[in-house]
Parts: structure tokens; sequence; C-alpha cells
């Protein structure tokens, strides 16, 4: 019997340590609430899982990229639709004055009242703005530009507002209708009469116009909230494998929890029973 080196008490202090270094492991994971908590603890596990987190960040900022465009569509919409009612007062007092029934005096009295109409189209047009972005016309000059949203991770995900929206008054046609010359020129009934059926035609080609631009924001909007569904149900899914791959299962762990706990009990009496056994070597030396 060698008492020098005792071997089977090293052998158990070595198993007894691993052992608690695993439910050191065990109640960081219970404290956490993650199966991950370093690369050491699934290095390839941690990879997956950083990559769908960024992959859902990145989705998670695309869908309010979309509620914010469809803030900014539903400005453009609700502009021009003030615009149509407009359009369509304007429309209704020609036909007012179309008719034999409207004096001279009447349909000058008119005149300026539709004058008043088109001059608040260009003030809509002007002040109808998302973040210093001009929605009905990119300049005074005119010139619309292309308005892309980003709705997803790559730089192809963009949802795009086709240029050409022009809705002032040059845009629709309708900055001539009714300037000071044109009613100064009537002589009689008649002529104010005539010239009222000649701006029927106009106003009823700025409607056209102005319906079909209504219909680009519309339909582009429901393009942007069908993405914005649609990523929103990405990001769940993605979430969830993310969950599957980083967040611990609370009953797996709390099993294996209690079990390295009895082990490692059972190797710290294993340890003391490693070390009586060097006592009956005394007994030799009596």
């Amino acid at each position: 019997m060698r008492i020098n080196t005792n071997v089977s008490s090293l052998t158990a202090l070595e198993a007894n340590t691993l052992t608690n270094k695993t439910l050191g492991q065990s109640l960081e994971k219970l404290s956490t609430g993650l199966r991950i908590n370093k690369a050491s603890d699934d290095a390839s596990g941690l990879a997956i899982a950083d990559k769908l987190r960024t992959h859902a960040s990145g989705l998670n900022q695309s869908v309010d990229n979309g509620n914010s465009a469809v803030a900014l569509l539903q400005i453009a919409d609700k502009a021009m639709a003030e615009q149509s009612n407009i359009l369509d007062i304007v429309k209704q007092k020609l036909i007012q004055q179309s008719t034999a029934t409207t004096s001279l005096d009447g349909a000058k009295a008119i005149a300026k009242d539709i004058s008043k109409l088109i001059d608040q189209i260009d003030n809509i047009s002007d002040t109808t703005t998302y973040n210093g972005i001009d929605l009905l016309q990119q300049s005074a000059a005119g010139t619309s530009l292309e308005v892309k949203f980003q709705m997803g991770v790559n730089s192809t995900d963009t949802i795009s507002l086709k240029a050409g929206i022009f809705s002032n008054q040059s845009g629709l046609g309708v900055s001539s209708l009714y300037d000071s010359a044109v009613a100064a020129a009537w002589t009689s009934p008649l002529s104010a009469q005539d010239s009222a059926r000649s701006f029927l035609t106009t106003v009823n080609n700025s409607l056209t116009t102005l319906n079909g631009w209504r219909a680009d924001v519309g339909s582009t909007q429901n393009q942007v909230e069908s993405s914005i569904r649609n990523m929103m149900t990405a990001v769940t899914n993605i979430k969830a494998a993310e969950s599957v791959i980083r967040d611990v299962d609370y009953a797996a762990e709390s099993a294996n929890f209690n079990k390295q706990n009895i082990i490692s009990q059972a190797g710290t009496y294993a340890i003391s029973q490693a070390n009586n056994v060097q006592q009956n070597v005394m007994r030799l030396l009596q």
C-alpha cells in the first residue's frame, strides 16, 4: 500500500471537478435562458443564430421603412383627393356657366370663383411634403423623381413610385383656365357659355390624369403593405428558428442540472472515502 500519491482521491477529484464545471454551465444556461452564452458552447450554432438574428433585425427595419412609406403615400393620395374634389367643383361651376340661364355677370362671378379654386391646386402641391420630400412636384420646375423604398435586406429589394407625378396647375393642364384676360373678353352670355363648354373638356382630361396618378400611388401602397405582411411573417419564422438554436430548453436543462448536482454530491463523497482508505495504513504502523 502506498500513501505518497492517493490515486483514487485524485481520480475522484478530477471527475468531481469536471462535474462541477458542467454544473456551472447548466446554472449559467438556466439563469440566462440561453443554451449558447459564448462561442465555445456551440460555435456553429452561434454562427447560424447570429446570422438569423441579423436577418430578422434587417427585416424589422424594413417593416419600419414600409410603415413610413405607407404614411408618405397616404399623404400624397389624400392631397390628390382634395385636388380631385376641387376639379369636381370646378366642373360643376363650368356646367352652371354653360347654361343659357346664367347671365354675363353671373358667368364672370363664377370665373372668379374658379380662378381661386385653381390657385388652391398649386397651394396643395406646394405644401404636400414628407420629411422634406415634395410628393406632388419635385420642384417648382416640375421635375419629378422616382421614389424608392427599401423593403428588404438586399440592395435589390426595393419598391418604387415611378416618376411623373406633376399634380399642379401646369401638370394638370389648368394653368390658363379662367385667367383675367379670358373673362375680360366676354361680351355676352353666349361667349361666356362657349368658353365654359371648351373648358369642360380640359377639366375632364385633368381629372383623368389625376386619377391615373392616384391609381399609381394606390397600387404602390398595396405593394408596400403586402411586403410588410410578408416580412412580418418571415421575422416570426426566423425568430422561431433562432430560438430553437439559441434558447435553452428549461425542462431538459433542469433535468440535466439535477443529474449533475447529484453526481457532484456523490463525487464529493467519493473523495472523502478515497481519503479515508489511506487511514488503513496507520494500522500497519501500530
